[in-house]
């Protein structure tokens, strides 16, 4: 699947077109993995707006990027063994040749939804950004908007694990409802109501300790407002700015407010964690095992779809991990 246009304005499915070849031939060192999965990600919309340098520079006619889950077909590594489920860096596409030493085996046991989502580069954000820059302690209330999407759904489940009273926004009344009856969330607001302010200030009596900020835009200005004294601000992503060629400005609040109450903001990329990858993925594993943590994905069928997948996500369609099974 090709990058067709660079997105003027909001994502289409247009933006994106098939484009059939022959299947690559893997060379010394290197495996041939066929895809059976890939995940979607807000961020990936941030790439080809060129907002993201870890992304690189967007580019029409080369494959869209993203991370998968597929199958070893051949191999010319001594580590890695045909038929072996590995994760690897796949793009949109069926095959793709990567380095024997930047792939490794996965669990055949588990859902490969598991491998993109909790266990994935999601989960590992969730767990790094929350537990490393939030570092709630327990009875501290954490907020999260985009609290339904891949990263944020699993944000406010370890921050119960922790001890913390969660809150998390949303876009609609039944993500509201699944976050509190499905997931255990404290509090759920539904971002798009008329009386939004007025329901967050009722939601943290206490105010806010950890705001874990996945959208920017009016809800990261909200939360400002309500930041405890020393309060922590983890800016993962900017969710609200990404779809569109004209990105609002700054929220109000900066910096008078965090001078005020001392409140620390901090952004962060995963891909600082590496070193500690194994780390958050067992205990990510150790939660999943003791039914602590209740990973959750959308899911469509076929590489085809993978454009309105894209489309959905940015809509607000999507829960959790967004995965198309290739």
């Amino acid at each position: 699947m090709l990058i067709a246009a660079l997105p003027d304005g909001a994502l289409k499915p247009s933006d994106f077109e098939v484009h059939e070849a022959p299947t690559p031939e893997p060379a010394a060192g290197q495996v041939l993995v066929r895809t059976v999965a890939i995940t979607i990600g807000a961020g990936q919309r941030a790439g080809l707006q060129g907002s993201a340098s870890y992304a690189g520079a967007p580019e029409v006619g080369r494959v869209m990027g993203g991370s998968g889950v597929g199958t070893v077909e051949a191999s010319n590594h001594p580590k890695v063994a045909v038929g072996d489920l590995v994760r690897a860096d796949t793009g949109w596409q069926e095959y793709s040749v990567h380095d024997g030493d930047r792939v490794g085996a996965l669990d055949p046991s588990l859902d490969p939804a598991h491998h993109l989502g909790a266990l994935g580069i999601n989960g590992l954000t969730a767990y790094f950004g929350l537990t490393d820059i939030g570092r709630p302690q327990p009875g501290d209330t954490v907020l999260v908007s985009a609290a339904a999407g891949s990263v944020g759904h699993l944000v406010g489940q370890i921050a119960k694990v922790l001890g913390a009273r969660v809150v998390g926004v949303v876009g609609s009344d039944d993500k509201a409802r699944m976050l509190v009856e499905r997931l255990g969330f404290d509090v759920a607001l539904n971002r798009r109501s008329d009386d939004f302010r007025n329901a967050m200030r009722d939601a943290t009596p206490k105010r806010v300790d950890v705001y874990f900020d996945n959208t920017g835009g009016p809800i990261l200005e909200s939360a400002l407002f309500r930041m405890n004294t020393h309060g922590r601000i983890v800016c993962c992503g900017a969710a609200s700015q990404y779809d569109t060629s004209s990105p609002g400005g700054g929220p109000r609040g900066v910096p008078g407010l965090l001078v005020n109450n001392r409140v620390r903001m901090e952004g962060f990329l995963v891909f600082d964690y590496a070193t500690r990858y194994d780390e958050g993925r067992s205990q990510m594993r150790a939660w999943m095992d003791a039914g602590q943590l209740h990973p959750e994905s959308t899911e469509y069928q076929g590489l085809e779809q993978a454009p309105q997948a894209f489309v959905d996500l940015l809509a607000g369609v999507t829960v959790g991990t967004t995965i198309v099974r290739v």
